[in-house]
């Protein structure tokens, strides 16, 4: 009878345990990831590693600095185990503040080129670079010959005063681009080209990139700034409205004989109080695989940092080749404050 009870015992304890310890197992096959990217196509992207890997990811979506300033007022209870963000000014800034945690992944290290990562010495904090993107020029094709244009600086010319279309001067995607011209021509002569761009505005800015586009086919500007992937969406698009833009506008590769177009990245890293750190560098090191750089490359017209990824994109590929503009990714971040300060006295909104 004694020998009965024991057994019983026993086996109900190790029910009790596995009842204990299967939501522990449960929560480690969960990722919290804070997200700047707002792209429905990503939605392939994550359930991919989802079904991959049984690990859950919990998404929160916001503007790059709203992702920041919560992660910073959550501070070491903050959820969040990877951040992604759309600018190189601000994965420079999270790094800078302390907010990202070493990663030990030789997967990483071999597969995403050194420029397009970065660690920080003094706390060993890392960001990778996941996807890359272009800023181009674009014109409408009847009031603006493509040989009248051939760098950002032409922008500024008094010849297009009262046709240059662009978001507001100090959203990342400009402001980065700003802080390149800083660091290629020096700030005097990078605020006389802004000063000269703003002056020649068609209307304040307003809008996103593909907004600049539209006013372009419209006539409302003959020039504009957008990134080139906003530009693929339109050129794979089969609505009737996209491809009257597309057959009205056209795109140019600036400073093919400098400094080469700007490109920004989508970039991300572990954050330092992740409570999900193994499935944080799982996370990371799927991004960085053939499968999810296509998804980057074919699913929202982004470039991918693997060089080994077959590209299955013909409007992509399209584009053609261009020259880059080399300049490392902490140079054009750590420039991004001069350029919000000759915003302000430029009076660039």
């Amino acid at each position: 009878m004694q020998r009965q009870l024991k057994r019983t015992f026993i086996g109900v304890l190790a029910v009790t345990l596995c009842a204990l310890t299967a939501p522990v197992q449960a929560q480690n096959k969960v990722l919290n990831l804070y997200s700047a990217r707002h792209y429905q196509t990503d939605e392939a992207l994550y359930s991919n590693f989802e079904k991959q890997t049984g690990i859950k990811i919990n998404r929160i979506e916001a503007t790059d600095e709203a992702i920041i300033e919560r992660i910073k007022s959550e501070g070491k209870y903050s959820p969040a185990d990877v951040i992604l963000l759309v600018d190189a000014a601000r994965v420079w800034k999270v790094q800078s503040e302390g907010l990202l945690a070493p990663v030990k992944s030789k997967e990483l290290e071999q597969r995403i080129p050194a420029e397009l990562r970065a660690k920080d010495d003094g706390q060993g904090s890392e960001w990778f670079a996941f996807s890359i993107r272009a800023r181009a020029i674009f014109y409408n094709k009847v009031k603006v010959k493509p040989q009248d244009i051939a760098d950002y600086q032409d922008l500024a010319d008094p010849k297009f005063k009262g046709k240059v279309c662009t978001r507001s001067g100090a959203h990342p995607y400009m402001l980065s681009l700003w802080s390149s011209l800083i660091n290629h021509l020096g700030e005097i002569q990078a605020e006389q080209v802004i000063k000269g761009i703003k002056d020649n505005l068609a209307r304040d800015p307003k809008g996103g990139d593909t907004d600049q586009l539209k006013a372009v086919a419209a006539g409302e500007c003959t020039v504009a700034l957008s990134n080139t992937y906003y530009w693929v969406r339109l050129l794979r698009s089969d609505k009737p409205e996209d491809i009257a833009i597309v057959n009205k506008v056209g795109m140019i590769w600036p400073n093919q004989k400098t400094t080469g177009a700007h490109i920004n990245i989508s970039a991300g890293g572990m954050l330092k109080n992740a409570p999900n750190k193994e499935a944080a560098i799982q996370f990371l090191e799927y991004l960085a695989s053939e499968q999810a750089q296509a998804y980057f490359a074919n699913g929202n017209n982004e470039w991918p940092v693997v060089k080994s990824v077959v590209i299955k994109n013909p409007e992509l590929d399209s584009l053609g080749k261009f020259k880059a503009d080399p300049l490392a990714i902490q140079a054009i971040a750590a420039r991004t404050v001069d350029a919000q300060k000759i915003l302000d006295r430029v009076g660039y909104k």
